[in-house]
């Protein structure tokens, strides 16, 4: 076996970051309570939650935080499903001098997430 990738995020109110990645198409695989604790996952990528105390918003985005970047066959169609389902965007689909084209969100703690196309 390969390689996976798995990343733990620190929300102040795990219910609303579970909510909020699930309208990204993520699951929930498992819950505990003591100490909250939340896992994620949709395809190979696993996101673990453990609840934490609330930090300012602007230390976890770019450029003092972290940019969690998920590459996705058809950018336009998953853009087109998290604007349905009520996620709101920090940029539109833009297409980047890199080559590839993504679009932008902050979750409710503020991590920064891109969603682009795969380079061919």
């Amino acid at each position: 076996m390969g390689m996976t990738l798995r990343i733990e995020i620190f929300p102040a109110d795990i219910d609303a970051s579970v909510e909020w990645w699930s309208a990204l198409g993520f699951e929930v695989l498992g819950r505990k309570d003591d100490p909250p604790y939340a896992s994620l996952g949709r395809d190979d990528v696993r996101i673990g939650m453990v609840q934490s105390p609330a930090r300012p918003a602007e230390h976890r985005a770019v450029p003092s935080g972290t940019e969690i970047v998920l590459a996705v066959d058809d950018v336009r169609a998953e853009r087109d499903r998290v604007v349905a389902a009520g996620t709101g965007l920090a940029e539109d689909l833009q297409e980047r001098e890199w080559g590839l084209t993504d679009f932008r969100v902050h979750d409710p703690d503020g991590y920064y997430v891109r969603i682009t196309d795969r380079r061919s």
